[in-house]
């Protein structure tokens, strides 16, 4: 296989990333690691605080709970988190097939009905939803890097009753690329040198911030994830019936990384979807911006949720 041209991984950049791994070496307060089940496979998550709502912290493709290690504390000061891992990522089970509907891997990913796809976007929202209803959190404001904003999106529309708010962070709610563009991607992530391509996306987009050890963190997590659940995950970010027009009607945070990928118009864009929007849009960042920013993207955040009076109350 060739690797992924640069011009192609740039166009692609946008839809994909986060880290991985439990939480090792936090700092700050001690969560509770525990396991909800979506269709007899187990999701991980870590849990801080108490309350019957929470801040759900959702990562990027191929990653897991370590993304968000510089932000818990915090964050975890103010009110209940909840880290989750999505499946096929960090400490979850990675199943092969969906024990429920008995279909084999090449018919999950061959498989036209989004709904019943191992790692499609409706799946990572239905596992999101399994560890809230397992923590017992009855509404959430998910903040979710990159493929993580899909994810949220997904469960927006799937549990409205259960959204309180949407934080995007460098993560979209329009496709980036044409559907040429990512046949190609995807069609290299198949081969036998897909972690060259991952690890070439990885490197494109780390910022001018972040430091050694925080890039081989990245550089670790992406290559943890098998490459089915990276072949899926991807093909669910291309999936065009994710990207509707329909509109997200909760207050919406979007902070995004400026960059040659993000469309000039991007904000007039996502405004048209999520009227209650603030936009964010960040220079000197790269795609990881809260590893890079933590103490600034904390803030950001925390004063989003004040403004909106969102999870006011909910640590115990």
């Amino acid at each position: 296989m060739r690797i992924v041209r640069s011009s192609l991984l740039v166009s692609a950049a946008a839809l994909v990333f986060a880290v991985s791994s439990s939480t090792p070496g936090q700092t700050g307060p001690t969560g509770q690691s525990r396991f909800a089940k979506l269709d007899g496979a187990r999701i991980h998550y870590v849990n801080y605080g108490k309350g019957d709502e929470a801040l759900v912290l959702i990562h990027g493709w191929s990653q897991s709970a370590d993304a968000w290690r510089e932000n818990i504390a915090e964050f975890a000061n103010r009110n209940r988190v909840i880290v989750v891992e999505l499946p096929g990522h960090g400490q979850s089970d990675k199943p092969t097939a969906a024990k429920s509907e008995g279909q084999s891997a090449k018919a999950q990913a061959t498989d036209t009905n989004n709904n019943t796809r191992l790692y499609s976007m409706d799946h990572f929202a239905r596992a999101v939803e399994a560890v809230i209803r397992d923590a017992k959190v009855k509404r959430a404001v998910l903040v979710g890097h990159s493929m993580g904003t899909p994810v949220a999106r997904q469960f927006y529309r799937k549990y409205p009753e259960k959204t309180l708010g949407i934080v995007i962070v460098d993560g979209s709610l329009r496709p980036f690329g044409d559907k040429a563009t990512l046949d190609q991607l995807i069609a290299g992530l198949r081969g036998s040198n897909y972690r060259d391509a991952v690890g070439q996306l990885m490197a494109m987009i780390s910022g001018p911030n972040l430091s050694t050890e925080v890039k081989q963190r990245i550089s670790s997590a992406s290559q943890g994830a098998p490459q089915y659940v990276l072949v899926s995950a991807f093909e669910g970010m291309a999936d065009q019936s994710i990207w509707g027009e329909d509109q997200i009607n909760v207050p919406v945070l979007a902070i995004m990384a400026k960059s040659p990928i993000l469309p000039p118009n991007a904000e007039v864009s996502f405004r048209a979807l999520a009227p209650k929007i603030d936009f964010q849009l960040w220079d000197g960042v790269g795609h990881f911006l809260m590893m890079e920013k933590p103490k600034e993207f904390d803030a950001a955040v925390i004063a989003w949720l004040d403004k909106n009076g969102l999870l006011k109350g909910s640590k115990q």
